[in-house]
């Protein structure tokens, strides 16, 4: 049951972008907390630009449109290799995204993707793991060279 409660508390707050309102002031964006969508597990750019893009921002460089209105802003996700001394850190991105060891990462408002993946894959965890796999492969392909 705590499961359950920490993955409706924490996981199914997925920031969209056709749910945010903004006004010209940082202070004065609104985030509207949905249920995250079903997508492809087999597009690892479907699952960034519905997931991930409201706050990464489409260029995933941390300037999406949601990220004025949170208080610890989103990591540049183009710079992963590049702090990491060239090569992109796919086992801990991998990590990270199932959410292994750790409540949240980025901050307490960035929610840990393996429970919702858990869910929008009804529990198959070939397809959770794919998931994973695709996301961290897309965004290795996203980084600065």
């Amino acid at each position: 049951m705590r499961a359950r409660t920490q993955f409706s508390t924490i996981v199914i707050i997925v920031f969209l972008l056709a749910g945010w309102t903004a006004a010209q002031e940082n202070s004065n964006v609104k985030i509207n907390k949905v249920p995250a969508p079903q997508t492809s597990p087999a597009s690892g750019q479907e699952m960034y630009e519905s997931y991930c893009a409201s706050c990464h921002g489409k260029a995933a460089n941390g300037s999406g449109p949601a990220a004025p209105a949170l208080k610890v802003q989103p990591a540049d996700l183009t710079a992963l290799a590049k702090k990491n001394g060239g090569k992109f850190p796919a086992d801990h991105v991998a990590s990270v995204l199932s959410g292994a060891g750790v409540a949240a990462h980025g901050s307490a408002e960035m929610p840990v993707w393996g429970p919702v993946f858990r869910k929008l894959s009804s529990g198959d965890r070939a397809q959770v793991q794919q998931r994973i796999a695709n996301l961290t492969q897309y965004l290795e392909s996203l980084q600065v060279k």
